[in-house]
């Protein structure tokens, strides 16, 4: 039976007092019977989903502004700096307020430019406004098309400038994650790369987002030396950290390295969580060793983790194919009994959330 999880998110744009009139729905696939256990980057940093709708006044605005921009040529260098400081002008000669959810919408209306973006999102920064995930996301989005990372390796230090150092790491984890969330992965790395060499606002929330991105785009060994790096810059890695770490190497087979990991993760006292428990009951499941999958399962349950059907379909499954039909069929009345507490998706994403969240 497969498990599926269907979420509405109330759309809500908080745009010249305009409101969203629906729902968007997404049906995410939830572990499967195999336990696809990557950690979806959404449970790192959460992204609201926006209405498209929004104040008539400054999508008329806009329409009407971008039109002017497009057909008229560039006189100098700072033409789109100008175009974006007169389009701020209009916009409060007309009393509309310039909030972060209009920087948002001006970042979506001119992403097809990647000059314009670049100095919207430098207004967004000057104006003291903290960018959120959406508006890194947008910007992003920008660079689509785009297959050279100078320019906006170039934008970034131009731009790193403007942040405090505490506010700096906060910004990088987002716009890292935002151009990964926009299938742009390969520049989330070099972003990293630069960065790192810069030794400039990287935090170990940064680290397990590369983590979660190598692992996956199948890039085992480079993720193993990232993980690797985490210790020399004096950081420790945490749950989050060995949990990625294993997940991608259950993915590939590599259950003794899972092994060697979780042993690593327990000696420095990082207590495992749900998703641990989870992949270390499948590893030990299909590499044949009921027993420990049991011992796991109990140990879970003491430290008052509540397991998930996953877990139970996993140890079913597996005690069936070794012959264990008795313990197989006490664990499937012990999950269909109505006292049975089970952990729901949430439980699978509060430890993530209460290291990774990042605010929108």
């Amino acid at each position: 039976m497969n498990a599926n999880v269907e979420i509405s998110f109330q759309l809500r744009r908080m745009l010249g007092g305009a409101t969203a009139r629906g729902f968007s729905r997404i049906k995410l696939p939830l572990f499967r019977f195999r336990f696809n256990l990557f950690f979806p980057l959404s449970t790192i940093i959460r992204f609201p989903v926006y209405s498209t709708e929004a104040s008539p006044d400054i999508k008329e605005v806009l329409k009407e502004f971008l039109a002017t921009v497009k057909n008229t040529p560039a006189s100098s260098g700072n033409a789109n700096c100008t175009y974006t400081d007169k389009m701020l002008q209009i916009l409060n000669d007309k009393n509309i307020v310039v909030s972060l959810d209009a920087y948002n919408l001006i970042l979506e209306e001119v992403s097809h430019d990647i000059d314009l973006s670049c100095q919207v999102f430098k207004t967004l920064l000057l104006s003291c406004k903290s960018p959120s995930a959406t508006s890194c996301l947008k910007f992003a989005q920008a660079f689509t098309k785009e297959n050279d990372c100078v320019q906006l390796l170039r934008f970034l230090e131009e731009i790193s400038e403007l942040m405090s150092s505490s506010t700096s790491s906060s910004f990088i984890n987002k716009i890292i994650f935002a151009f990964a969330k926009c299938g742009q992965k390969d520049k989330s790395l070099v972003i990293f790369d630069h960065l790192r060499r810069q030794s400039y606002g990287i935090d170990l929330v940064t680290y397990n987002i590369v983590l979660n991105i190598l692992g996956h785009m199948g890039r085992v060994d480079e993720m193993l030396d990232v993980f690797a790096s985490i210790k020399d810059t004096g950081l420790i890695p945490d749950t989050v950290s060995y949990n990625t770490l294993m997940n991608c190497l259950r993915k590939v087979g590599r259950f003794d390295m899972c092994f060697v990991y979780y042993k690593e993760m327990t000696e420095n006292g990082i207590e495992p969580d749900l998703l641990t428990y989870t992949a270390l009951i499948e590893i030990f499941g299909r590499s044949g060793n009921v027993e420990d999958s049991l011992k796991c399962f109990r140990e879970m349950k003491l430290k008052g983790i509540l397991p998930s059907i996953y877990i139970y379909r996993s140890l079913i499954q597996n005690l069936n194919k070794t012959g264990k039909v008795e313990l197989a069929t006490e664990l499937l009345e012990e999950l269909s009994s109505s006292s049975t507490c089970l952990a729901g998706p949430e439980d699978f994403k509060k430890k993530t959330r209460q290291r990774n969240s990042l605010k929108v």
